[in-house]
């Protein structure tokens, strides 16, 4: 299939590789003891393929899907080997994924956006949403490092006023990455936090600004209200904003980052996806089931704890990295 040509460099390859090690050998481990003494693709391993791609946290809904897509292969071509399984998986999952208009990046890019009424450029508004512990201040630093390699102009909205650890966490990013950071003390209003980085940024002619957002899932309707005010003030700055309200998940988590989704787009309006922490941990398949299932694109994956480490989601070189 032509799904599969070189896209990433090879530094960036190898970071994808090593950052999917864990879930490559348990997923790998799990499918030779699936086809074991079997030499054809028959019902009894697809009932084991099933079970190894849910295991994996791939999810019920995709796993089915993929088992269909392999049960008309082998109608069609009548016999097919189980050491032809592993070729056959890789491309029936990037045919799945290539259906959404997702996962196609290849590098940290925005959009040109038309400049605002006073003439000013527009800047690009990203609001980041997530629980506590997904690594949301940590995605938000190493997005504005790659943002700011791009020579772009960045400046960080702490408005997770509800922990202090939040906001100190973001101030030591931006000294980091050396960007500046809007913050007001802890228990401010954070649509208050969010209009004053919009108007600084606007000010200092800013490319993307990237607000922080408190995330506490155990009331949901707070949540909202909280979120939607947030956005209705930074709209008193920049019309539109924000331009992308972008989820971070953890990918460890399994299928608790598929109950994260759930709750979140069902509080706010969730347009892209991070899943992080994919290095540590076996459950990266979650990441073909969330592609597959929210229709929300995947953007970001985070495949180890260094600065270049979140990488951009490109479905063809994560699936070719996962079946490798």
């Amino acid at each position: 299939m032509s799904f599969f040509k070189k896209i990433f460099s090879s530094d960036k390859k190898e970071t994808l590789d090593k950052g999917l090690e864990k879930t490559k050998s348990s997923f790998f481990g799990k499918l030779s003891k699936a086809v074991a003494g079997k030499s054809k693709v028959d019902d009894e391993v697809l009932d084991n393929l099933e079970e190894v791609l849910v295991s994996s946290d791939v999810g019920v809904n995709t796993t089915l899907k993929v088992i269909e897509r392999i049960e008309e292969r082998v109608a069609k071509d009548k016999y097919l080997g189980t050491d032809e399984l592993n070729k056959i998986l890789r491309e029936e999952i990037a045919a799945l994924l290539s259906e959404t208009n997702s996962g196609e990046d290849t590098d940290y890019t925005i959009p040109t956006l038309p400049k605002q009424e006073n003439g000013k450029k527009t800047p690009y508004v990203l609001m980041v949403v997530g629980v506590n512990g997904v690594g949301k201040t940590t995605t938000i630093g190493k997005l504005a490092y790659q943002f700011k390699k791009q020579g772009l102009n960045v400046v960080l909205g702490a408005a997770d006023t509800f922990r202090a650890a939040a906001i100190d966490q973001l101030q030591v990013w931006a000294d980091r990455v050396d960007v500046p950071m809007i913050r007001q003390e802890m228990g401010s209003d954070p649509a208050s936090v969010a209009f004053d980085a919009l108007k600084s940024g606007v000010n200092q002619d800013a490319d993307v600004i990237i607000i922080d957002t408190a995330g506490r899932l155990h009331n949901k309707i707070n949540l909202m209200n909280e979120l939607t005010k947030v956005k209705r003030v930074m709209q008193k700055v920049v019309a539109d904003a924000p331009h992308d309200v972008l989820l971070v998940l953890d990918g460890s988590t399994g299928q608790n980052a598929f109950e994260q989704a759930k709750q979140f787009t069902a509080a706010t309006e969730v347009t892209s996806l991070a899943v992080t922490k994919l290095d540590g941990t076996a459950k990266g398949g979650v990441v073909i089931g969330i592609s597959d299932q929210f229709k929300i694109p995947v953007k970001y994956i985070g495949v180890g704890e260094g600065i270049e480490d979140l990488q951009v989601f490109n479905k063809y070189e994560f699936v070719d990295s996962f079946f490798k």
